[in-house]
């Protein structure tokens, strides 16, 4: 199983949990940075978040996105890029969204240079607005066929796993069953071969979000609260720091 994180603390965390892959995604656009899309978000701040999440997982597998425009351009830059990300991060692999021509060209690039890489097909959130916003993909029978010809495409490539993201369960399935390669799904149903959640959306931290195919498994937003409000409480009425918190002048 996966999960996302961007910093020291959580990654720690995962490791301890023993998760197997860390996703250092994009979507810290949304979540972390505050964007209203993966879209802005670039390779410095994915390089420097995954800096830090490799120091909290030193021994946990860890896969980077690949930001908008750092590998559609050409094979050239899409090998550049993520020679980058590997040499200053650390990261075991990278994972790109799509399965059109053009990405897989540039799957090929990275593979016969020795770089592993994760694929993306279904909803692809770095082409939300060419999908029409974010929804369920797959439904009519031309896009399911297209799907199912893009992850073989990425299989053929020599990406070594694809992301299936919001796809029917029963294409998600048939998917799974069709590749060699093994399937991370998020929205995609239970019959992928692996799951993948944002951690702040699976820890329900963020609030706003409640797609149907999200578990929260924790409320740290209700408990985040009710510590931020306990600290200001005793701050103001002069009960913390308290003489157990206060240093004397004894040596």
């Amino acid at each position: 199983m996966a999960l996302t994180a961007y910093d020291f603390l959580f990654a720690r965390f995962l490791e301890e949990a023993e998760v197997d892959i860390l996703l250092v995604g994009d979507s810290l656009g949304q979540v972390v940075l505050g964007y209203s899309s993966t879209i802005p978000v670039t390779l410095e701040e994915m390089i420097h978040h995954g800096k830090a999440a490799r120091k909290g997982a030193p021994n946990t597998f860890l896969v980077l996105d690949m930001p908008f425009l750092s590998y559609q351009v050409s094979p050239q830059d899409a090998l550049r890029n993520a020679g980058r990300v590997l040499k200053e991060t650390g990261a075991e692999a990278v994972k790109v969204e799509g399965g059109g021509a053009a990405t897989c060209r540039a799957v090929e690039a990275l593979v016969h240079a020795g770089i592993p890489v994760v694929g993306h097909v279904g909803l692809t959130p770095q082409s939300v607005q060419a999908l029409g916003g974010y929804r369920v993909q797959g439904r009519v029978v031309a896009a399911a066929e297209r799907l199912r010809a893009q992850a073989r495409a990425l299989e053929d490539a020599g990406c070594f796993g694809v992301v299936l993201e919001l796809l029917p369960a029963p294409l998600a399935q048939e998917i799974t069953q069709s590749l060699a390669i093994p399937t991370i799904g998020i929205g995609a149903g239970a019959e992928c071969d692996g799951q993948v959640l944002v951690l702040y959306d699976a820890l329900g931290l963020n609030t706003g979000f409640r797609p149907k195919f999200l578990k929260t498994f924790g409320d740290l937003a209700t408990e985040t609260r009710k510590a931020l409000s306990a600290y200001v409480k005793e701050v103001r009425e002069g009960s913390y720091p308290g003489p157990e918190h206060s240093f004397t002048n004894d040596p």
